[in-house]
């Protein structure tokens, strides 16, 4: 949630602040806030897509930095946007806002935009690191807020709303959490992370000794995330708020003060409601009245007892149990193996595609994985070929629908996309999402993969880590359009070898199997990348295919966790780099020896030969010369096959093989 305003107004004003030396604690940790911060404070590349290792050192290093200090962590993350919907306005609002953002870095202006497979690697990053951490079925901060009650102990988070919750011990905010400023205690005490702590006292004390017990009604007045002022327009046309000391800087705050001062003259919210009510017309106060003390217990600490997730992974919620989903799926949930999208999917039938650096001139990304979003909304949403057999004529009514909002152009708009049936000899009527996990492993994974288009025996001779980011690549190769490039397709392979190469060398694990080969062709490499590129130039198209890889993969992440991970789960963190590929695109189009960048390392040379050979066994013998032909040639061909091309950029029928496509006929060049 959020206060319009609240932040910055106490942000300007110390004066409601305590200091506060954390060690040896609990702390529970807003997860939402944290991994936005620590996305916006590292140094990642939000034009080209995110760089996730960065990114993920932060987070190692924060949580180093509450071990060093006695600190035990509790992250809860936020879930899905609930069955009653209620944020829907205001999720309709921030994508606009992701998406004005998104347009600006495109052409050039600043800003930040978190990459879109951030919560994905946070989340990695949790386990690895050996975190606890709970994904709540919907909106985090009651359940938050209860938790640190539960146990005594502040809230760390960037949210405004927990300056109007009743918390035992306090509100931290991430902007005054010095982690990276860790410091030694006196005497015997151990060292200690500078904070400040909000005090709602002092904040209460300084608007004439204002009743605590009012300030869920000053935030449902003043505006969150489930409120505005729509509702509320007659009473403050009427009411002449006094505005205190309204000077300077505080007049863009005259508002929120002079709502504090009136509120400060009732004993109590039930005084005030009443006396908000009285400046409206009689036919609209049951409803108001309604209004303000249902949203009021948006302030409430939730019953949710957190600690017995935390103690015995058992999560009970009531929205939960009525929302009647499958309890392994309640279960995945709350322990982050399904991602929210999912929940939303199953329950609201309507999902938001996050946005990210694109050309803004041509269909969103997100298009190119539509065929993977269609198969999990139909394993979600049960339809099964069966069922259409039955009344062929009524397919399209038989089919669900799901509405997805995504961008057309610069406009945020809304999509009815049918979901996919599943074949019949994966998952007939027996097998209902309740009874997914009970088909055999072998099937799912036979699912997923003609999903990608891709066999397992051309995966075999792929670490096993890396074949979902390969299964992906070369569904990505097929589906993308324009077209992906010869250099695109070599610069994202050379990315993830790199990645391999960082894991083999730096891994504590792994440094047994480090060849000392490898850890020569790792410093020259990091070297290659610290020397000066000479074209700094950003190619917005070259972004926006590789922002359709990215797209791609976040839904084979999503559909391989929903069938219970049938290949292994890629470490985000050394798979993505966009500073690298970019980098790598750019030097291979004038440097084409940029290729053999890995050239001291056998493995790594083979690695990379290995990757491009799998590629290659998935089209016809003659690929690679096709892909060499010149412009004239091509030109010739691309105008001979038109209508052929045209066909296959179509919607792939729900019951065709997508393997049985030549995936990679108009891969080409750059001209």
């Amino acid at each position: 949630m959020g206060i319009h305003g609240l932040a910055g107004f106490v942000e300007e004003r110390g004066l409601f602040f305590t200091e506060l030396r954390v060690r040896d604690t609990k702390l529970v940790i807003d997860g939402s806030s944290l991994y936005h911060r620590l996305c916006f404070a590292s140094t990642v590349d939000f034009r080209r897509g995110g760089d996730y290792g960065p990114f993920t050192a932060a987070v190692r290093d924060f949580f180093g930095s509450l071990r060093a200090c006695r600190v035990a962590p509790f992250v809860v993350l936020d879930g899905g946007r609930g069955a009653d919907d209620r944020k829907l306005p205001t999720m309709r609002g921030r994508a606009a806002e992701r998406l004005r953002a998104a347009h600006g870095l495109s052409r050039g202006d600043g800003g930040c935009l978190v990459p879109l497979l951030t919560r994905e690697a946070f989340v990695q990053a949790l386990g690895r690191l050996g975190v606890p951490f709970v994904q709540c079925f919907a909106e985090a901060d009651r359940e938050i807020a209860g938790l640190a009650n539960r146990w005594g102990c502040p809230v760390l988070s960037l949210d405004s709303d927990f300056c109007v919750f009743d918390l035992a011990a306090g509100y931290c905010p991430l902007t005054h959490f010095q982690w990276q400023s860790v410091r030694a205690g006196e005497g015997a005490q151990g060292c200690y992370i500078p904070a400040r702590c909000f005090s709602a006292e002092k904040f209460c004390r300084h608007f004439s000794h204002l009743n605590k017990s009012l300030l869920p009604l000053f935030a449902v007045m003043n505006g969150n995330d489930y409120t505005d002022w729509a509702a509320l327009e007659a009473f403050f046309s009427k009411v002449p708020l006094p505005r205190g000391w309204a000077v300077g800087k505080g007049r863009k705050y005259a508002h929120l003060q002079g709502l504090l001062n009136w509120l400060s003259q009732f004993a109590g919210p039930t005084e005030a409601v009443d006396n908000v009510l009285k400046y409206l017309k009689k036919h609209q106060r049951d409803k108001i009245r309604e209004l303000l003390c249902t949203s009021m217990e948006d302030y409430t600490p939730s019953d949710v007892n957190l600690e017995d997730f935390f103690q015995n992974g058992k999560y009970e919620c009531e929205a939960a149990r009525k929302a009647d989903l499958p309890q392994w799926v309640l279960d995945a949930l709350a322990k982050g193996k399904l991602a929210p999208f999912i929940s939303d999917a199953l329950i609201l039938r309507s999902t938001f595609l996050h946005v990210q650096v694109e050309n803004m001139q041509r269909p969103s990304a997100h298009s190119t994985a539509l065929p993977i979003r269609q198969v999990i909304y139909g394993l979600l949403l049960r339809v099964s070929q069966s069922t259409e057999a039955a009344s062929p004529s009524k397919q399209t009514k038989e089919l669900p629908v799901v509405c997805e909002f995504d961008r057309l152009q610069k406009t945020l708009k809304k999509t009815f996309v049918q979901a996919a049936s599943r074949p019949t000899d994966f998952c007939d009527y027996h097998f209902p999402l309740d009874k997914l996990m009970e088909v055999p492993m072998s099937c799912r994974q036979m699912l997923l993969l003609e999903t990608l288009g891709v066999k397992m025996s051309f995966l075999e001779s792929i670490p096993s880590h890396l074949q979902l980011p390969v299964a992906v690549t070369c569904y990505w190769i097929f589906c993308s359009e324009p077209k992906v490039k010869l250099h695109q397709l070599k610069a994202l392979l050379l990315m993830i070898v790199s990645g391999e190469l960082h894991r083999i060398t730096n891994d504590p694990d792994l440094t047994v199997l480090c060849a000392e080969d490898d850890s020569i062709a790792y410093n020259e490499f990091i070297k290659w990348k610290e020397k000066k590129l000479q074209n700094k130039d950003f190619d917005l198209d070259a972004a926006h295919s590789f922002c359709q890889w990215q797209c791609c993969l976040q839904m084979g992440l999503y559909l391989n966790q929903l069938l219970c991970t049938p290949l292994s789960e890629p470490d985000l963190s050394r798979l993505y780099s966009g500073t690298l590929v970019h980098r790598l695109y750019q030097e291979l189009k004038s440097t084409p020896s940029v290729e053999n960048l890995f050239s001291l390392s056998p493995k790594m040379i083979q690695l990379y030969q290995v990757l491009l050979n799998t590629v290659e066994s998935t089209v016809s013998p003659d690929f690679i010369q096709k892909m060499t032909k010149t412009k004239s040639e091509s030109y010739k061909k691309k105008k001979a096959s038109n209508k052929k091309k045209k066909a296959i950029r179509c919607a792939v029928p729900e019951t065709q093989h997508l393997c049985n496509v030549n995936r990679f006929a108009s891969l080409r060049v750059d001209d």
